[in-house]
């Protein structure tokens, strides 16, 4: 018998679930992610099917994590300080690909040197500009991305900045090269600076997880999920921590085919942060050849073809004033809960909410509380934004006694993004808790904070509600329709025939509106969503059914929908793949690029050959050090040929080599 454990660590809850013999769930549990040390919600995560199941800790012969907090940190914006390295390339560049909008603002150095398409040297490194700019803005910085032009042919110049930085700051640096063995300087520029800005957090994250199974006497092997599906070490992990964004969605995706054994439908996953929807074909999850895109970003990571977007159970609530109307939109930033934050710190909230109950007028900060994040590295601060944190300190404090001056609006901002403040408010939590769908947290203070939104007047002047519980269903349809609209999104991006309109216009378009509502006039017009959908997550009970009455659909609600990525995290299998290419700079020579530099042939299959020898030898290692076992090799190529004059000419081949392999599980104790 083996027993797997999955968990999952996403905004607001940690995930834990058994499973025995990869056939059924014998137990399931959830505790409130603990962003101020990772540690505490896991384990009682883990604790708490332990206790369930009366399994012992040195029974479980695998463990593995997956985690939306990646997914949930490019969405909103967070990560630590990064410096960007830019081998080769002109200053205007950085504005190609969101790089500039990546960076954020932290610092970027463009020095000459990198290679040409063939593999040479274009020109020399410029050693000294590099160190002058470590020596002047190295400090602070959590974590370096370097991107050389065609480094993809000949990474020497990226290793040998790697290699100075690493000595001069022994700060952790994220080559391009080796996240993505594709063209595009820009592009891989982007996914190295998202790599570097999510690395302290996704290693606190797998250190602390590592931390506890062996405080808890788990000595079983533990595993990541990567964002397509399939598993690797939590080291492989914690150096190439972009891998893992769209982790917890990918294997939610995993889970929901375990589950259902669904061959066609569409996955929808609703957490705290995100809402994330994929679509199952022929029972497999499609993987995006673009790249993963989460929030404004693409970046060259291999996983699902999913949409990622700001909408969850906490997402902020905002009132739309321009207009008469007025109205609600919800996301993208999650905020903490009004109904969450009073458990931790009741008389200080509930004091607040009912001296704002008091006021004649309704506030600008009614019914918003900050707090300080303990744990997280805060060197880069500006002056103020260092005053503004000391100030917050380690307790909850109402927004407005925090915020002084409107310059410090921005400064909260960047605290915010730093993952340093967490701010709190109005949420679809808040909502479900005022109308009696959900009883977790503290619902008085919920309908505190609901009755004093709804006191805020739109652009007529009328108030927005007229008490908490219209209020509560005016956010609860508004997630329906968001939600609605997303999948409609999804569905578009996937149609095989095109409708000559971008997704986001096809699903506000009013004949798709007006088929939706089953319009009956001159016109008799009928739309809906021609898929089955897999309603997941912990709340997805609660709002999927409307959404599927609003689509016309068959909605799917698995048993354990609310475990799904935990159970996805630990049936996956380790998959690792690697990619490289042969070009033809001249005729009769064939051409390799190796991390070693490139080596020439004189015949295409004596070098295509040679590059599959290396890359299997890669990939097969690289599944070996994550843990797998049979491991079994499979290789695609992409061979580009020419005619000239009557004859065929190569000019270009790609090799993919994928070693997978079922993920090695310890023997459980005799007991």
């Amino acid at each position: 018998m083996t027993l797997l454990l999955g968990v999952d660590t996403g905004g607001t809850y940690t995930d834990a679930v058994l499973i025995r013999d990869e056939k059924e769930v014998i137990a399931s549990a959830k505790s409130l992610t603990t962003r101020q040390d990772l540690a505490i919600g896991v384990g009682g995560a883990i604790r708490a099917v332990l206790e369930q199941s009366g399994v012992q800790p040195q029974e479980v012969s695998l463990a593995a994590l997956s985690t939306t907090l990646a997914t949930n940190a490019l969405v909103e914006g967070q990560g630590g300080r990064v410096a960007l390295i830019y081998i080769g390339f002109a200053e205007a560049d950085l504005d190609r690909h969101g790089l500039r909008e990546a960076l954020k603002g932290d610092p970027a150095l463009v020095i000459g040197g990198g290679h040409t398409h063939a593999g040479s040297e274009a020109a020399p490194l410029d050693v000294g500009a590099l160190e002058m700019f470590l020596r002047t803005e190295g400090q602070g910085v959590t974590g370096f991305a370097v991107a050389g032009v065609f480094a993809t042919r000949n990474p020497a110049h990226e290793i040998e900045a790697a290699r100075i930085i690493h000595e001069m700051t022994s700060a952790p640096v994220t080559c391009s090269h080796q996240l993505s063995a594709k063209l595009n300087g820009p592009k891989r520029a982007v996914t190295a600076v998202l790599n570097a800005r999510l690395i302290g957090m996704i290693d606190r994250l797998i250190g602390r997880a590592q931390d506890t199974l062996r405080d808890l006497g788990i000595g079983a092997p533990m595993m990541v999920v990567r964002g397509d599906g399939a598993l690797m070490s939590g080291e492989q992990a914690r150096e190439r921590p972009i891998e893992t964004i769209l982790s917890g969605p990918a294997a939610s995706i995993v889970g929901a085919r375990w589950m259902t054994g669904a061959d066609h439908a569409l996955v929808s996953d609703i957490g705290g942060t995100t809402t994330d929807v994929a679509l199952i074909r022929d029972g497999k999850p499609a993987i995006d050849p673009a790249g993963a895109r989460v929030g404004e970003f693409r970046t060259m990571v291999e996983a699902v073809a999913m949409r990622t977007t700001g909408l969850g159970g906490d997402s902020q609530v905002h009132l739309n004033t321009s207009g008469l109307a007025g109205g609600l939109t919800l996301g993208p930033r999650r905020v903490v809960p009004v109904s969450l934050i009073a458990t931790d710190a009741p008389d200080v909230v509930h004091a607040a909410l009912d001296e704002q109950l008091r006021n004649a007028t309704a506030g600008e900060f009614d019914g918003r509380f900050v707090r300080a994040v303990p744990g997280v590295p805060v060197a880069g601060l500006s002056e103020r934004e260092a005053g503004l944190l000391a100030r917050i300190g380690m307790q909850v404090h109402p927004l407005g006694q925090i915020l002084r001056t409107r310059m410090e609006h921005g400064s909260l901002g960047r605290l915010v993004d730093r993952g340093l403040v967490q701010v709190s408010g109005v949420t679809p939590s808040d909502a479900s808790h005022v109308l009696g769908r959900v009883a977790a947290w503290d619902r008085e203070a919920a309908v505190k904070a609901l009755t004093l939104f709804a006191r805020r007047r739109v652009g007529s002047g009328d108030m927005v509600a007229k008490n908490a519980e219209t209020l509560a269903q005016m956010i609860i349809d508004q997630l329906t329709e968001q939600t609605a609209l997303t999948l409609l999104e999804s569905a578009f991006a996937e149609e095989a025939e095109s409708f000559g309109l971008p997704e986001k216009d096809l699903a506000r378009h009013v004949l798709l509106q007006k088929g939706l509502a089953r319009h009956r006039g001159l016109l008799a017009l009928d739309a809906a969503l021609n898929v089955d959908v897999v309603g997941l997550g912990a709340s997805a009970p609660s709002y999927y059914p409307a959404v599927g009455e609003r689509l016309h659909c068959n909605m799917i609600l698995p048993k354990h929908a609310g475990v799904a990525n935990a159970i996805g995290a630990v049936v996956g299998r380790v998959t690792m793949r690697r990619s490289g290419t042969v070009t033809s700079p001249a005729e009769g020579k064939y051409r390799v690029h190796l991390e070693s530099g490139p080596v020439d042939y004189q015949a295409s299959e004596d070098a295509l050959a040679a590059l599959e020898a290396a890359l299997a030898e890669e990939a097969r290692g690289a599944a070996e050090e994550a843990g797998a076992e049979d491991i079994h090799v499979h290789v695609e190529r992409d061979i580009r040929l020419a005619q000239v004059e009557s004859r065929e000419v190569f000019v270009e081949g790609t090799l993919t080599v994928e070693a997978s392999g079922r993920p090695r599980v310890a023997h459980a104790e005799a007991t």
